[in-house]
C-alpha cells in the first residue's frame, strides 16, 4: 500500500526557514518523479516543485523559485523541501506525491496510484 508521510512543518516568522521531509513507502520511489504540492486556506491545491527520478532536474513555481529547494534521497525513500525566506503567502498544508512524469509544476499530476498523506502544516506569521 503506497504511503506518504510528511513532516517538518510548523509556525515560523516571515523570513524564517523550514525543511519538510516526505517519507515514501509501499512503492518504488526511485522509479518516479516526485512533487510537492500545497493548499492554502480557501484555495485549491497547487504544485510547488517537481524533481526527476534521479534528482538531476527540478522545477519550481514562480512564487517559490529562488527560495525553495527540492531534493531526494532514493536510498532512504525520502524527498525534502528546503524553504527559506518564508512569506505569509507560503502558509498552507504541504503534500508530496509521486507524479506521472517530470514536468512543470503547472502540469504535474499525482500518479494514478497515489493518495494524499496527512500533509505538513506550514504557518508563516509574526
Amino acid at each position: 500500500q503506497p504511503q506518504l508521510v510528511e513532516s517538518g512543518g510548523g509556525l515560523v516568522q516571515p523570513g524564517g526557514s523550514l525543511r519538510l521531509s516526505c517519507a515514501a513507502s509501499g512503492f518504488g520511489m526511485d522509479y518516479y518523479a516526485m512533487g510537492w504540492f500545497r493548499q492554502a486556506p480557501g484555495k485549491e491545491r497547487e504544485g510547488v516543485s517537481c524533481i526527476s527520478r534521479e534528482g538531476g532536474s527540478t522545477t519550481y513555481s514562480d512564487s517559490v523559485k529562488g527560495r525553495f529547494t527540492i531534493s531526494r534521497d532514493n536510498a532512504n525513500y525520502t524527498v525534502y523541501l528546503q524553504m527559506i525566506s518564508l512569506k505569509p503567502e507560503d502558509t498552507g498544508v504541504y503534500y508530496c506525491a509521486p507524479v506521472a512524469s517530470f514536468t512543470t509544476v503547472q502540469a504535474m499530476k499525482p500518479a494514478d496510484f497515489a493518495s494524499w498523506g496527512q500533509g505538513a502544516q506550514v504557518t508563516v506569521s509574526s
